[in-house]
């Protein structure tokens, strides 16, 4: 181990002089960054291997690890672009040539201010300033109501969802496949289809522009995550304990509020968060439903990149980037304590 970790850490010193020598031949630093995570990332995170393995194998394995950290760079770069581009002190969507020189004057927080003032009849003034923002700034409204949204839809699917899979999880229950599948259609079937459907159907009863009806779609959309998560959990369950609690005289709401439910929790968080996520990054749904009056985040910054190209919409998605991190973080963490739960190694 220490010999591995000394080869990895002259590696790593080695990679370090190749990257100065490309910036002093290109005469910029990104090209010498871009070498530094590109290369040295890998060569970090690599595992020792056996003693007997060979050079070859040395050689496999590192290309591998790389072409992970390329895929991974890949795919996250577009997302972590955004947020120092949010901090452009212009009016675009590009880094200028003051952001790649790094000099100060070129970032500004002026579009994360934009978030609360755009919108307010006066964002200079003193007088119930905090209510002319909370009704009257255009992005808070949304916020405002992508939250509410969320917050009750992630509800109303998680308790739906775990009445569900909990009866799609007993041994008698017939035609389980089928139902399961009726279930989670919503994330099968096309988004477009699925919102033509909601809009015709709520408009009949009355239930299309309401704060009901979007709340209802939302549901729609999220309840095969609960039911997803929470089948996931039950899959490990010891149906001796539902008998053990039986047999001691608890009826079924004891049963469930002292024996299931803590150990199906991470579960029942998990699709919670998950359905919380789908309904605050839901917009064609609400295009197709929602009237201005429920206008969210998602639809406000369609709006704002058909209407006027402005990087508060760049500052606003770096701000539901960080959201989407912390809520995949407690993901992470219900993950492993469910592991722990039944008696497996977080991994």
């Amino acid at each position: 181990m220490a010999l591995f970790n000394r080869e990895k850490i002259n590696g790593i010193f080695a990679l370090l002089a190749i990257a100065v020598v490309i910036y002093f031949l290109l005469g910029s630093i990104i090209p010498a960054i871009a070498f530094i995570i590109l290369f040295s990332i890998p060569l970090y995170f690599m595992k020792p291997l056996p003693v007997f393995a060979s050079t070859i194998d040395y050689i496999s394995h590192y290309v591998f690890v790389a072409i992970c950290t390329f895929i991974f760079i890949f795919l996250i770069t577009p997302v972590l672009i955004i947020i120092p581009l949010s901090f452009n002190a212009e009016p675009y969507f590009t880094f200028t040539q003051g952001m790649l020189s790094l000099d100060p004057s070129a970032f500004s927080t002026r579009w994360y201010e934009d978030i609360v003032y755009n919108g307010m009849l006066d964002p200079n003034g003193t007088e119930k300033w905090w209510n002319d923002m909370w009704n009257n700034a255009q992005w808070i409204r949304s916020a405002r109501n992508s939250f509410f949204i969320a917050t009750m839809s992630a509800v109303i699917a998680t308790v739906l969802g775990t009445i569900a899979a909990l009866g799609l999880s007993r041994s008698e229950m017939p035609y389980k496949a089928a139902i399961t599948s009726l279930l989670i259609s919503p994330m099968i079937v096309p988004l477009v289809i699925t919102a033509s459907g909601m809009f015709f159907f709520y408009s009949s009863i009355n239930l299309a522009k309401t704060y009901t009806g979007v709340i209802l779609a939302h549901v729609t959309l999220g309840i095969p995550f609960v039911i997803i998560t929470v089948t996931a959990t039950l899959s490990g369950f010891d149906t001796n304990l539902i008998k053990a609690s039986q047999s001691l005289g608890a009826h079924g709401w004891i049963t469930f509020r002292r024996v299931i439910m803590p150990l199906i929790m991470p579960g029942m968080i998990s699709g919670a968060l998950f359905a919380f996520i789908t309904s605050l990054d839901e917009i064609v749904a609400v295009i197709f439903i929602a009237d201005v009056e429920q206008r969210t985040i998602p639809r406000q910054m369609f709006s704002g990149i058909r209407e006027q190209i402005s990087p508060t919409i760049l500052a606003v998605a770096s701000v539901l980037v960080l959201i989407s991190i912390i809520l995949l973080t407690v993901l992470e963490l219900l993950r492993r304590r469910s592991e722990r739960l039944r008696g497996i190694t977080p991994g």
